[in-house]
């Protein structure tokens, strides 16, 4: 029985190497998926998953007029498709997680979604909301702050001196040089 998957983690929790791993064990076994990822993401190059290890798969950008079902839909067509494996989830706005649904409820095909929870403000994105409100199943991933040994439940944003920022657009496309995964301790009050 097909359903919608949400693994969320604050930064550095080993989501995009998670989704190459779910990929390349349905591929092991013949097996198709179709990888979707936030054109916003840009870190690497627009249309690939890559992981901080050096590991990257080519992936269908998703930009926000983006009719994700409808790319499956034709997709099925020429194939038949196991998984829909979609990275950084989000970035996605509504219509498109309830295209999502669709895609299980009437594709019957399971889709895994990976993205952060919530913002460097500790507020949530659209997209990681209407997955928490549709997804069959939500799983957190987890990773120690940068600075104690908690564990990690938000994400700190830095600027270019090391300085944290808590105020500015909700998205700011950055790892390691912009980002440390943090506990709500060191985020209110960081040791920098």
């Amino acid at each position: 029985m097909a359903q919608l998957y949400f693994r969320y983690g604050a930064m550095n929790s080993g989501k995009s190497i998670e989704i190459l791993k779910v990929a390349h064990n349905y591929e092991e076994q013949n097996k198709s998926v179709l990888i979707f990822t936030s054109a916003l993401d840009s870190r690497d190059e627009v249309g690939y998953v890559s992981s901080r290890i050096g590991i990257r798969a080519k992936a269908i950008p998703i930009h926000d007029d983006t009719h994700i079902y409808h790319i499956v839909e034709n997709q099925t067509q020429n194939q038949k498709i196991s998984c829909v494996l979609i990275d950084e989830v989000q970035f996605l706005n509504k219509d498109q997680i309830m295209q999502l649904t669709d895609i299980v409820d009437d594709l019957h095909i399971p889709v895994m979604g990976f993205g952060l929870k919530n913002d460097f403000q500790n507020e949530l994105f659209e997209g990681s909301k209407y997955m928490l409100l549709y997804a069959d199943k939500i799983e957190e991933m987890k990773t120690i702050c940068w600075f104690c040994e908690r564990k990690a439940t938000m994400n700190l944003r830095i600027d270019e001196e090391g300085r944290p920022v808590y105020s500015g657009e909700q998205i700011q496309i950055g790892g390691n040089d912009s980002y440390y995964p943090v506990c709500r301790k060191c985020h209110k009050n960081p040791p920098l």
